[in-house]
């Protein structure tokens, strides 16, 4: 997104995103535990705050969710004790996170030390200060975060994560160039389809999808997909045998026709497409915006190809 102009923000590139088993009891039991009323939801409870021990320039870390998203009977939002088998590590919360699948990170606070069942959303800097989305025609001049409502669930995205950006990348005996990445959308929304180029969009394929089990409404972790690209194959010829004048069958790889006829750049790209037929958008200058949030446009991946060993 900073390709189109500079943003205030960090740069994440592709890699902001990764996967973990998190464990621990259900938010909903613990809050109706608590004394909390399903009948007061979306009326006087309608959301969920949450304060966490680590202090900041303000006060304190602090974020909110509405409280459907937690108190609706087939939640799986938690207060998370372990991830992947162990106690949480003090850099992802110890001793207590809130995970709740689905919502951008920013709401999954670490640390936390305080849920308050609101009909207010949490008065954070970080929820209402930060985590916004605004149009590309809002700058820091004409910014005014009152008029956006804080991210919660996030647009479909993906991700080329090999080839690498700049690689040299060698086809195969076959001719073939193999690529992978992941694909993701917020809400729980399934990946139905990923489409892959290697000509920056001017034609397309179906990449494949790794099954990993995950219902289309309840997908919480990414989709992982992977694509063989086949460029032309090299050809072989019939060469005669030297000495009794006899043809045999040596295969002689016509190394100079094939060369030529295989890209020496491939301009790779991905986009895939959720449950709800959400698909990613093709450039960035329609999309951004002043902090660089919600950057899901094609990912786009330029490669050379490595023709000395055809």
């Amino acid at each position: 997104m900073s390709s189109v102009k500079a943003v205030r923000g960090l740069g994440w590139g592709g890699g902001a995103i990764s996967n973990s088993e998190w464990k621990g009891p259900k938010l909903r039991d613990v809050l109706l535990y608590a004394g909390i009323s399903e009948e007061n939801i979306d009326k006087t409870i309608q959301h969920i705050q949450f304060e966490a021990l680590d202090r900041d320039f303000e006060k304190f870390y602090g974020a909110s969710v509405p409280a459907h998203y937690i108190m609706k009977p087939d939640s799986e939002a938690i207060l998370a004790l372990e991830m992947n088998g162990v106690p949480l590590p003090p850099d992802h919360g110890y001793p207590l996170r809130v995970v709740v699948p689905g919502i951008v990170g920013a709401r999954n606070v670490k640390w936390v030390c305080k849920i308050i069942a609101s009909k207010d959303e949490s008065q954070s800097h970080w929820q209402q200060k930060d985590y916004k989305g605004f149009g590309c025609y809002i700058d820091w001049d004409n910014l005014d975060y009152n008029k956006a409502p804080a991210i919660q669930e996030l647009p479909v995205q993906s991700a080329i994560t090999n080839p690498k950006a700049g690689a040299a990348v060698t086809p195969d005996e076959e001719g073939n160039v193999h690529i992978r990445g992941y694909a993701w959308s917020g809400g729980g929304r399934g990946i139905i389809r990923v489409d892959v180029s290697r000509d920056n969009g001017k034609t397309w394929e179906e990449a494949t999808l790794t099954p990993n089990g995950q219902p289309k409404h309840k997908s919480w972790a990414w989709t992982q997909w992977q694509h063989t690209f086949k460029l032309t194959p090299p050809t072989t010829t019939l060469s005669p045998s030297v000495g009794d004048g006899n043809s045999t069958s040596a295969p002689t790889t016509t190394s100079q026709s094939t060369r030529k006829s295989i890209p020496d750049e491939l301009e790779l790209v991905v986009k895939a497409v959720d449950s709800s037929y959400n698909v990613q958008p093709e450039e960035w200058n329609p999309i951004w915006n002043v902090r660089g949030v919600l950057s899901t446009a094609w990912h786009r991946v330029k490669v050379k190809v490595n023709k000395e060993e055809l």
